[in-house]
């Protein structure tokens, strides 16, 4: 993917909000749409939709999904554990030993020492075996859950922008729920329970679903993987109600975005639907449903940016972000958020 802008320096939100006094909901909100662009906090979020909106959240919650792992040549690496599969195998990440990217140089059969006197064994590429990359198939002797595993040795997934050591408290989202995500479902983390109160309050909705994140460091132009996700009975009904008297779908993040349309048929009709989605949205896919989208700020190479696309379209996702980079706005988890209205 060709870069759609270029990221200014120091622009990378290195903290949360609140180790500088701030609240969550206090980051800088964008609200963007065809008409105008307007600049203020995201507190202010619930004067920016009307009565009768619907707001879905992904209550995914997040897991301490990085470990230690010893290669054979006794280097200690980071390991990223994405996501566990259905039949008891992880899907990993190997880090570079100073944690700058993903080391491709993996092979079938390689084997890493983990804490507790596991191993994990690289089996073959995920999500196309024959093609090994920056994702791994892989097993663990003895056989655990990731899960119980991670809570028992991992720590939370932090890159290099990311200053001093935040506890996994700080990657939570005030309404998670279900523990699954490698990485939180970040666009939701400004939310906090009072301004969820004022949304109801004014007549918002708030719906939820559950996707489980995988972990967010993609090659270039590697879209995003298979993830596990459920859109229970009543928030299918809540899109159908909301669409039918003529209020906005405002998906929270890339997450629900995909986790609903991958509940929507050729129809437009969004029903009840659990499993993994492999759902790429784009140009060639655009959103059916979703009508509003909470973000935060994606890189310039992020596959995210397609899906903003697929539901705002280019020339509104090109617009914002070119008025982020002028506005001196933040990004990744920590960072600033835009509410595409188009």
């Amino acid at each position: 993917m060709t870069p759609r802008f270029t990221l200014p320096p120091d622009r990378e939100a290195t903290a949360p909000a609140e180790w500088s006094g701030r609240s969550r909901d206090e980051v800088r909100l964008m609200a963007v749409s065809p008409g105008e662009v307007r600049h203020t906090l995201f507190r202010d979020l619930p004067l920016l939709l009307r009565p009768g909106d619907l707001v879905v959240v992904n209550t995914s919650g997040t897991l301490p999904a990085r470990l230690d792992a010893r290669r054979a040549d006794g280097v200690v690496v980071p390991l990223h554990v994405s996501t566990e599969l259905d039949d008891g195998g992880w899907v990993v990440e190997v880090r570079r030993p100073d944690n700058s990217g993903p080391d491709l140089g993996g092979e079938p059969g390689a084997a890493l020492g983990l804490p507790g006197g596991h191993r994990l064994t690289l089996r073959a590429g995920f999500p196309d075996p024959a093609r090994p990359g920056r994702l791994w198939r892989a097993e663990v002797t003895p056989r655990t859950p990731a899960a119980a595993f991670l809570a028992r040795h991992g720590r939370p997934v932090r890159y290099g922008y990311v200053t001093g050591d935040v506890p996994l408290q700080a990657y939570q989202n005030v309404y998670a729920t279900e523990l699954g995500s490698a990485e939180m479902a970040s666009a939701g983390r400004p939310f906090s329970e009072r301004l969820l109160v004022r949304l109801v309050a004014r007549g918002v909705v708030v719906a939820p679903l559950t996707l489980h994140t995988g972990v967010s460091s993609p090659e270039a132009h590697e879209p995003p993987a298979p993830e596990r996700f459920a859109v229970p009975e009543v928030t299918a009904r809540l899109v159908g109600t909301t669409r039918r008297a003529g209020g906005r779908v405002v998906a929270v993040g890339t997450t629900v975005t995909r986790a609903l349309e991958s509940a929507t048929g050729e129809d437009g009709g969004t029903r009840p639907a659990a499993g993994w989605t492999d759902l790429v949205l784009g140009a060639e896919r655009p959103a059916r449903v979703v009508t509003g989208l909470v973000t935060g700020l994606h890189a310039p190479e992020a596959s995210h940016l397609e899906l903003l696309e697929a539901v705002a379209g280019a020339g509104l996702v090109e617009r914002a972000y070119a008025e982020a980079v002028r506005g001196g706005y933040l990004w990744h988890e920590f960072g600033d958020a835009m509410l595409f209205l188009p």
